[in-house]
């Protein structure tokens, strides 16, 4: 989620529109990609706890280490610590695989170096849906979106392409590098202002609430008042009941989802 300050106390009520539509359900693999540790718990970890429980297989790829992400501690051991937050709070909704790539948390550069390390992450794992975060300048409002998550999100929807291309970053499938993979069927952003489907989610919550939890050292690293469970609490059943306002009554995460 946004890092340091620009953090919300609370998520916002995603504004009217249309109806949603249910997420696809005829999927087994996805590779969740975004900026830093905790975006997921921010906003995906309640659906992605259903997926997993449900037996489909989640693979999380963090573009940076989140070393910029906690004023009170200098990068090297922020992102020790935030290394270890994120994988214990993936491991909560049941993602076993973790991997960071390390650019620059807070100056993540948009070009063809991002595309192509995510297009050789996407053709290792062969996903069918991609999983990212906001990429939209706003959270929907006056709520101003961070440059990094814009470039993440802008750039896996660029390499769910590039992964497919042949002619695209061909030197990572030269020799015994994985093929390209034109398999994305779906790229689905949360935390958009503009959901168009969405996940009903029951026990998910709880799991959801856990791994947002896990994150302490960041949280407490926003001045929130509130113990880290107690905060994750408020947030994630605050997040859910609001998506679940706009669909069908029950506690819901929402998605922009593009289809491919």
């Amino acid at each position: 989620m946004p890092e340091d300050s620009n953090a919300p106390t609370s998520p916002a009520s995603p504004p009217a529109g249309p109806t949603l539509s249910p997420m696809p359900e005829d999927w087994q693999r996805a590779l969740a990609i975004v900026a830093h540790p905790d975006d997921l718990e921010y906003g995906a970890a309640a659906a992605i706890a259903e997926w997993t429980a449900a037996g489909r297989e989640i693979t999380y790829l963090l573009v940076t280490r989140g070393e910029a992400g906690i004023d009170g501690l200098a990068p090297g051991e922020s992102a020790v610590i935030r290394e270890a937050e994120q994988r214990a709070g993936a491991a909560l909704v049941g993602v076993d695989t973790v991997e960071f790539l390390d650019h620059r948390d807070g100056v993540i550069e948009a070009g063809t170096p991002l595309r192509r390390d995510l297009a050789a992450a996407i053709r290792r794992h062969r996903p069918e849906l991609l999983i990212t975060l906001n990429h939209h300048d706003t959270w929907g409002g006056l709520h101003w979106n961070t440059p990094d998550h814009r470039v993440v999100g802008r750039a896996v929807m660029d390499a769910a392409g590039d992964a497919g291309n042949r002619w695209i970053f061909p030197d990572i499938s030269e020799g015994d590098g994985p093929a390209p993979w034109g398999g994305v069927r779906w790229v689905a952003v949360a935390g958009s202002p503009h959901p168009t489907h969405a996940v009903e989610v029951g026990p998910g919550i709880d799991r959801a609430v856990a791994s947002l939890a896990s994150h302490g050292a960041y949280i407490r690293g926003l001045g929130a008042e509130q113990d880290p469970a107690t905060y994750a609490r408020g947030f994630v059943e605050q997040m859910v009941r609001s998506g679940g306002e706009r669909y069908r009554g029950r506690p819901a995460t929402l998605f922009e989802l593009f289809p491919r």
